[in-house]
């Protein structure tokens, strides 16, 4: 079966994209992530990519045509030949159906280049709501990223045509934007199945008296999780979850609703500790990450400063100064360890970071665990000191761990260029 190769959007209020060149001729044999076409948009240039293996038949648009986003524009076929058809998929313009508001639609954006469908995370507007072109509208998921998707355009939500939770194919109205307040806006499954806004109360159902609580409260109902085992959950909060550790799927264990924001970061740190003694999985959400740098370039270093100045190079205070400058707080408090006696630097302050000289000590690996700062321990004896970075998530994310360590053993290996 011919899979279809649509105009893709390459930003998320993008309407027509323009063709700068076909990278592959109509017959050409293609594999799966072969270079297709450039597309340009007014903020990008980009090469879309093939998603099938095949061969590119059936193109309907040349150089330099601008074609409406989501509209088919070849085929990748099992034949050469092709179908001698290729129907364009309708314009986000003009949403086919009799029962929905007219205004503009807002697609289903292509977040990769072989993507097929996005997952709604959860809508940020109501249908009625009004909305300005920046707002955002809804978060999307697909295999390698989740964004925020902005409205696009000024108005008021007219239409939703998808329900969180549920996936929609890239380049389908999901959404409509209105001009002028919608009289009847519309929320739907994207199987179908229309759920209209209810209409606002009369003065008579006003003061019809209120019907009695049950006598138990109602549970809210949990959104359907992601096929694949995706969990639905913002950016935002899929970020400080990372930073702090905290495990989404005890979340998801507990019977808590998605998709998870922010504030629900808030039950998963309430939840109680499945067991009071520690875990593997506990022990594991320690970082540890280490490197080897050549010895000699410190040592010499060293020397040749204690030569040029006639006095002993203090090696805790250039640590701690290297130390800093790595984690991107040249004023930072340091703590230096060595010899048994604990130095910080500069004096009386709460250190940012702690320091273990070990070289030249008989230890020759640590895996000590996270402690109340992260922890850079020297050890080695030989040609090779070797740096071993361990601290708690909520401590250093993964890129601030992985630039702290890497700028410390830069400037072990390359201490002058460091200090020029």
């Amino acid at each position: 079966m011919p899979h279809e190769v649509i105009m893709p959007a390459l930003g998320m209020a993008q309407d027509t994209g323009k063709i700068v060149s076909w990278l592959k001729q109509a017959g050409d044999a293609v594999k799966t992530g072969d270079a297709l076409f450039e597309v340009e948009t007014d903020k990008a240039t980009m090469e879309v990519e093939s998603p099938a293996d095949g061969f590119l038949t059936d193109v309907t648009a040349g150089d330099g045509e601008d074609v409406p986003v989501g509209n088919v524009i070849a085929l990748i076929s099992d034949t050469a030949e092709g179908s001698g058809t290729a129907a364009p998929a309708p314009a986000a313009e003009t949403p086919a159906s009799d029962d929905l508001p007219e205004g503009t639609g807002v697609i289903m954006p292509a977040l990769g280049m072989a993507q097929d469908e996005g997952v709604i995370v959860a809508w940020h507007k109501a249908p009625g709501d009004a909305v300005a072109s920046g707002d955002i509208l809804f978060e999307v998921e697909t295999d390698k990223a989740t964004m925020e998707v902005e409205a696009g355009h000024n108005g008021f939500v007219a239409a939703l045509l998808a329900e969180a939770g549920e996936a929609a194919p890239v380049g389908e109205v999901i959404a409509i934007i209105s001009a002028e307040a919608p009289a009847n806006p519309v929320s739907r499954s994207w199987s179908g199945g229309a759920q209209p806004t209810p209409a606002p109360k009369t003065d008579e159902a006003k003061s019809a008296p209120a019907p009695k609580p049950a006598a138990e409260p109602v549970a809210k109902a949990a959104a359907p999780v992601a096929t694949g085992g995706r969990i639905l959950v913002s950016p935002k909060a899929r970020r400080i979850a990372l930073e702090e550790g905290l495990d989404l799927q005890r979340l998801v264990d507990a019977g808590h609703p998605q998709p998870y924001h922010v504030s629900d970061l808030e039950v998963l740190r309430s939840l109680p500790d499945a067991t009071a003694e520690p875990t593997p999985t506990t022990a594991a959400a320690s970082r540890l990450l280490t490197a080897e740098v050549p010895a000699k370039a410190f040592a010499d270093f060293c020397a040749w400063a204690t030569e040029d100045t006639g006095a002993p190079v203090d090696r805790a205070a250039l640590l701690a100064r290297f130390a800093a400058a790595s984690l991107g707080e040249p004023l930072a408090a340091i703590a230096v360890e060595a010899h048994g006696q604990t130095r910080v630097t500069p004096e009386d302050a709460e250190p940012a970071l702690t320091i273990r000289d070990l070289a030249g000590s008989p230890i020759t690996s640590v895996n000590l665990g996270a402690e109340a700062t992260p922890v850079l321990t020297l050890t080695g004896m030989g040609d090779t000191l070797t740096i071993t970075l361990e601290c708690a998530p909520g401590q250093l994310s993964a890129p601030q761990a992985l630039s702290l360590i890497g700028g410390f053993a830069g400037r072990l290996a390359e201490p002058l260029r460091h200090l020029l």
